[in-house]
């Protein structure tokens, strides 16, 4: 029986993600800040579904990770759904700051830590789910973009270290558009909405074809397409914000 482990899975994509492998068969270690949440998760598939609390910011999150591990018995896949972000147009400096400690240092803790494993028991595959945010910096989300962009060159150098240490790890960097989740329920219209159901079959498709880079869905591909072609002094004057 194949084995993932999912942090950031109460609620949203992570949540609706482990739904999908739990119907084709997947024992899940399922990890998130909400108890209550990850306690409805187990009792969907009680001897399928290990759970723990964690919370990506805290120092102690990598040893619980490796407890869940431990106690999953092994994990062939990682999926990391943890992060936050919001419009920031004032530049408050808690909120930028609070989204660099989940997006970027929380990131990278959970990251190492199942890098680490697989490299020391023969390989996996590690998926994280980012943003297309991170294609440009975005005025209204200058933390947010940014952190996104570091998470997308970081798994780029964790695939290249893979290879200089002659580990066998897959890497999968989805990159979905705004999605209807409570990550964007504050009041704002956001446009191209997708739903977590589907955004979370799209990531699974892209785990079992082990696609390296992906974008949802092809509204979001042609969006990032021109987003790349405009030059620097056109981009800083659109006015991309809710």
């Amino acid at each position: 029986m194949s084995k993932a482990v999912i942090v950031g899975a109460t609620s949203g994509i992570g949540y609706e993600t482990a739904l999908i492998l739990l119907k084709n068969g997947w024992e899940l270690g399922v990890a998130g800040r909400r108890l209550e949440k990850l306690q409805k998760l187990k009792a969907l598939a009680p001897d399928r579904v290990h759970i723990r609390v964690i919370d990506v910011r805290d120092k102690i999150a990598a040893e619980e990770l490796t407890a869940l591990i431990d106690e999953l018995e092994g994990m062939d896949l990682y999926i990391h759904s943890s992060g936050i972000g919001c419009q920031n147009v004032i530049l408050n400096g808690s909120i930028e700051l609070d989204t660099t400690a989940t997006n970027v240092e929380g990131f990278v803790r959970m990251i190492d830590a199942a890098f680490s494993y697989f490299a020391k028991h023969g390989g996996g595959h590690i998926c994280a789910i980012t943003s297309i945010a991170g294609t440009r910096g975005l005025g209204a989300a200058a933390a947010y973009s940014a952190s996104k962009r570091f998470q997308n060159t970081y798994l780029d150098a964790l695939e290249q270290l893979s290879h200089i240490r002659g580990c066998c790890i897959s890497f999968t960097d989805v990159r979905p558009g705004f999605v209807d989740t409570a990550f964007l329920h504050d009041g704002k219209k956001y446009p191209m909405m997708m739903s977590p159901s589907f955004v979370a079959q799209k990531i699974v498709e892209a785990i079992d074809k082990k696609k390296r880079t992906v974008i949802i869905d092809w509204r979001y591909r042609l969006l990032v397409f021109f987003w790349r072609l405009l030059p620097q002094r056109l981009w800083k004057l659109l006015p991309i914000r809710n």
